[in-house]
């Protein structure tokens, strides 16, 4: 499928900053219309062959640039039941990495120069998202020890008391990504996303942006979101027993059940700058501008920052041995 300009012809992509669908080519708001949907291999526009990866969703044509969705993989079993548009497009993320890394005097000169931005994609990477119903039931022992002093003589009471909590808890859209190229510990960093702002999927804003389809399936990552929303029921637990001196926990049950379950795409940019033959990614939350990544160092600009500090100690030295010479 493509999204073609009425006007013009021209590709129409989503806009993020507009917030509408956009022709970069003639300026058109909202001119698109479908153009070529069904299974296909080659490019509605100019009928070059499509490098279809195994999991993509969408991809672009080398050749003349236009974005193309997958029919068969946004549909039946592939069909994501929500999405949470681009809000941040790619000269707003390029300009949130260069204020983040422009303080370590030790990037490189070429991170983020124009010929490495190629490298930047945004995509929309498939989640699960679970929601639960959480019981907890806990006992255990409390005291607490009051201490006072009376005349010459000091006095400790120590109340006992039975702890016991019966709670309820309710988990909406515990996420875990369903992408085995974007790596977990990284996906876990994008968040928080804002997830009132999820829409049900239209596939409008896939086109302008790289998707992938789940790679694995509910059941299998479920047990990531259910450590999640364990650890927070856990939290919530622990702030409703405050004020004890001492708690011995003789009794703890916290029960998930899984009520429902939704494949949602969410919105991230990737960046991976290449220095000395080794790749360093760079990601952007697509809602809240999150940035996680580390850049490599230039050995360059530390030897040249080195001899830099240690010209002006020098100086500074040689000026301190003449003033001590003339006196």
């Amino acid at each position: 499928m493509l999204f073609r300009c009425r006007n013009c012809g021209g590709n129409v992509v989503y806009s993020p900053e507009k917030g509408k669908m956009y022709c970069p080519h003639c300026e058109g708001i909202d001119s698109e219309e479908t153009e070529g949907e069904g299974a296909r291999t080659e490019c509605v526009n100019c009928g070059a062959p499509l490098e279809i990866k195994e999991y993509n969703s969408t991809c672009k044509c080398e050749y003349c640039g236009s974005y193309m969705i997958l029919d068969e993989r946004v549909s039946g079993a592939y069909r994501p039941h929500l999405v949470l548009p681009f809000q941040i497009g790619m000269k707003r993320a390029v300009d949130m990495l260069k204020k983040e890394f422009k303080s370590r005097v030790f990037t490189p000169s070429t991170f983020l120069a124009e010929s490495t931005l190629e490298e930047m994609k945004g995509m929309y990477v498939p989640f699960w998202m679970y929601d639960y119903g959480a019981k907890i039931n806990y006992t255990g022992k409390g005291t607490k020890v009051r201490v006072w002093v009376g005349g010459e003589t000091e006095y400790t009471e120590t109340s006992y008391y039975r702890v016991q909590r019966n709670m309820g808890i309710d988990f909406r859209k515990v996420p875990a990504d369903a992408s085995i190229e974007m790596p977990d510990d990284i996906m876990d960093l994008m968040e928080p996303f804002d997830y009132a702002a999820l829409e049900e999927f239209q596939e409008k804003y896939m086109s302008g942006f790289y998707g992938e389809v789940y790679n694995e399936g509910a059941d299998r990552l479920e047990d990531r979101a259910r450590r999640k929303a364990e650890k927070d029921a856990e939290s919530l637990l622990q702030e409703t027993i405050t004020g004890y001196s001492t708690v011995v926990s003789e009794h703890k049950d916290i029960r998930m059940d899984r009520k429902a379950v939704h494949y949602t795409l969410l919105p991230v940019w990737r960046y991976i700058y290449k220095y000395q033959g080794k790749d360093y990614p760079f990601y952007v939350n697509g809602q809240t501008g999150k940035i996680t990544g580390s850049t490599p160092v230039s050995k360059k600009k530390v030897i040249a920052y080195g001899s830099t500090v240690f010209a002006v100690v020098w100086m500074a030295l040689s000026f301190l041995i003449g003033i001590m010479e003339a006196l």
